[in-house]
């Protein structure tokens, strides 16, 4: 392909690229971090209630804090994610983690329920300074680890997806909806200085304008056939496991007569998924990213068949550990597909990839919901095990007919 049908690499052959650095410690680093940033979206979750009575005469607005934070993100991966090829990636990140501290305090100090929404919506946009982080790490890694540092890095996303739920509602119940917030500063200020420390400078990837760097979305989209399997892939598995997520409390509560409370516990059972990341990433590197992808999907189909099938506490547990095994193993091997596709590119990639994923997730999280007022559990677990069958269809679709040039796994 020439470069003018690579628009979105122009201009990047004479600059000079880092030798890849990274050790254990700086990937544990980047890991926190974006554990700690990612989790700003879901800290409002479990406090809605409490914030309503805040503002009793504007329940409906303060309704929508949960709905602005996901738009805000959305608007961040598209908006800001693609700047990471642009722009020195320490000074971004550091700028962006600035701004998500500000968008934090004016979160804790909003006087009024318009004033949280419109605070809601900066705190999503900035929170994706995490997807930032990830393309970075993929940079610093040497081919050969890119998978298992990648894997690391992700787990720390999966950690402040599971837990900033359980601390939100902690925080919230103890010490109101605003301390959370201040608390969420008080982080985001310490994981500040401690990249400021330890991160790398790196060189931009290209001198494209930002109008071309958005426009070259679009020719990514149409010009690399594995970027959007891999997107529609992670797409169903995330909206399977958004699915769980999203009914296991009013499972709990309809079945057992347990509490929001242990539902978020769960959460906290859930992050042994986090331990498969690197494990995947390592059999990524030695056995390549496909192998693990078509692995993780079973692992996940098998998991709904535990939760249909295993009417009892200890069957949920299970069932939620191999979900999360399985989803994380799968999302480091579609990661470790599309950042080898073109190095130039990882976070407009990374911006395409996690768009369609959350897009799968919002599809899978109100059609678990359809699910469940129309057939309960049976109904959600059928939904969840549809998803993953499908995305096991694409799998086995794109292994079926090989690309010239794809990787082989």
């Amino acid at each position: 392909m020439d470069d003018t049908a690579r628009g979105p690499t122009i201009a990047t052959a004479d600059i000079p690229r880092p030798s890849p650095s990274i050790g254990f410690g700086l990937t544990l680093v980047m890991a926190i971090a974006c554990g700690v940033t990612v989790a700003n979206i879901y800290y409002n979750q479990p406090m809605l209630g409490i914030m309503e009575a805040t503002f009793p005469r504007q329940v409906a607005v303060t309704e929508l804090v949960p709905t602005a934070t996901q738009i805000g993100y959305a608007l961040g991966l598209l908006l800001l994610v693609p700047l990471g090829d642009r722009i020195e990636r320490r000074r971004l990140i550091l700028v962006q983690i600035g701004a998500l501290v500000l968008s934090l305090a004016a979160t804790a100090l909003a006087p009024d329920a318009w004033s949280l929404v419109a605070a809601s919506v900066l705190v999503g946009v900035t929170s994706t300074v995490a997807q930032q982080i990830v393309p970075f790490a993929a940079e610093l890694a040497a081919p050969s680890r890119r998978g298992a540092a990648v894997g690391t890095v992700m787990s720390g996303v999966l950690c402040g997806i599971l837990f900033g739920r359980a601390l939100g509602g902690g925080v919230g119940d103890h010490f109101g909806w605003r301390a959370m917030f201040w608390l969420g500063l008080l982080l985001a200020i310490v994981t500040g200085a401690v990249l400021a420390a330890v991160l790398p400078r790196n060189s931009p990837q290209t001198t494209a304008s930002y109008g071309t760097l958005l426009k070259s979305l679009a020719i990514l989209w149409r010009e690399e056939p594995d970027l959007r399997l891999a997107t529609a892939i992670q797409g169903c598995l995330f909206g399977s496991f958004s699915a769980l997520w999203t009914i296991l409390a009013l499972q709990l509560d309809a079945r057992y007569h347990l509490s929001a409370q242990v539902a978020g516990l769960f959460g906290v059972v859930g992050a042994v998924g986090v331990l498969f990341a690197p494990i995947a990433g390592k059999i990524a590197d030695r056995r390549g990213p496909h192998a693990v992808i078509g692995l993780g999907s079973i692992i996940m189909l098998a998991s709904w068949v535990v939760f249909g099938g295993w009417g009892a506490i200890a069957g949920l547990i299970v069932g939620v550990i191999l979900l999360d095994f399985g989803e994380q193993g799968a999302l480091v091997s579609n990661q470790h597909v599309i950042y080898a596709l073109r190095p130039e590119a990882r976070n407009r990639l990374n911006t395409i990839f996690m768009g369609g994923m959350f897009v799968g997730g919002a599809v899978g999280s109100a059609g678990a919901s359809l699910a469940w007022q129309l057939a309960g559990w049976p109904a959600v677990c059928g939904f969840g095990g549809a998803l993953v069958a499908v995305a096991l269809g694409l799998h086995a679709w794109r292994r079926a007919t090989p690309k010239p040039g794809s990787e082989a796994g």
